[in-house]
């Protein structure tokens, strides 16, 4: 593998846990034999990776700055190769709007959804989209900033949230029902679903500090769905990455209606979690593959938009 730099922290919302993704998939590495050292673009510039001789990087980071095409980017002027998808699928994948105008395009399904730009244009969407209504910055991850709206009261606070984390602000329906998440690993016709992880929050209320500071959320895998149910939602998932040029791994999060039993697609992620409460490495290991191999395996993913040609 060459001397490989595992890129955790950055400078988005979500550093606390990329640091711990990152120190995770670092141990791992290390335990596999590879030649692998932290590198975080919060605290030193990119282009030493280029200087020091790094053959290859492991994208620990997530949110903006890792997860959007733009670390992505100057890896390719580098022609260091990394895991995950290219530059264009992350900036997609990033902007929840960008992605879901894709995917209606291809016929998928996605709660409806409008973009506001005030206090105002949030209540005028709660008054069409109804109640309970979800509000949340565009390009956010991790469930930051944003807000289930129950009250055309709360508009206002959920609002200025999500638009102190991003200037782009959408109102979504709610679907109730059963909220699941499926990996996805490979590239193009190769790519595979792992199975399918049901999450059951305290409340239904899957929020940040649920999803990686407590033990109360239930991860149910196998996910207990009705027949051909699971199946179903695997082949939509792959529908998905590859519409948006998948590659590598990434990570889409569906609810299901409770009463048609139609799934939903809300977004996907092309740098998941890999912390201890972490998703892809739990849905991994219902499917034989152990958190280290896991690693080994995305490492081995590596790669670039555009390589350089063969010398001849």
């Amino acid at each position: 593998m060459g001397k490989v730099a595992v890129l955790l922290g950055g400078r988005s919302a979500e550093r606390e846990v990329s640091l711990m993704s990152g120190q995770g998939v670092l141990a791992a590495l290390k335990a596999k034999g590879v030649d692998a050292h932290a590198f975080d673009p919060a605290e030193r510039e990119l282009g030493e990776l280029k200087r020091e001789g790094f053959g290859r990087c492991f994208i620990a980071l997530h949110g903006r700055y890792g997860e959007d095409g733009t670390v992505q980017g100057a890896l390719e002027l580098m022609g260091i190769p990394y895991t995950g998808p290219g530059v264009m699928a992350s900036a997609v994948a990033m902007d929840k709007l960008m992605t879901k105008r894709i995917w209606i395009a291809e016929g998928l399904s996605t709660p409806a959804w409008q973009q506001v730009h005030s206090v105002e244009e949030t209540r005028a969407a709660f008054d069409a989209l109804g109640t309970p209504m979800i509000v949340k910055p565009v390009r956010e991850g991790s469930t930051i900033g944003l807000t289930k709206v129950l009250s055309r009261d709360q508009c206002e606070a959920a609002y200025t949230l999500a638009a102190q984390q991003d200037p782009m602000v959408m109102c979504e329906q709610f679907i109730a029902g059963d909220e699941v998440t499926c990996p996805v690993l490979g590239t193009g016709e190769a790519a595979q679903a792992l199975p399918v992880i049901r999450i059951v929050a305290p409340d239904g209320n899957y929020d940040y500090q649920n999803k990686y500071f407590t033990d109360d959320t239930q991860y149910l895998v196998p996910c207990g769905l009705p027949a051909g149910e699971e199946a179903r939602i695997q082949a939509l998932v792959l529908q998905a990455y590859r519409t948006l040029d998948g590659r590598g791994w990434s990570r889409a999060d569906v609810m299901i209606d409770a009463t048609t039993r139609t799934p939903y697609l809300l977004e996907i992620n092309t740098s998941p979690g890999m912390t201890s409460h972490s998703l892809v490495p739990m849905s991994a290991r219902a499917a034989g593959l152990s958190y280290e191999d896991l690693c080994l395996t995305l490492l081995a993913s590596a790669a670039l938009d555009n390589p350089a040609p063969a010398s001849t």
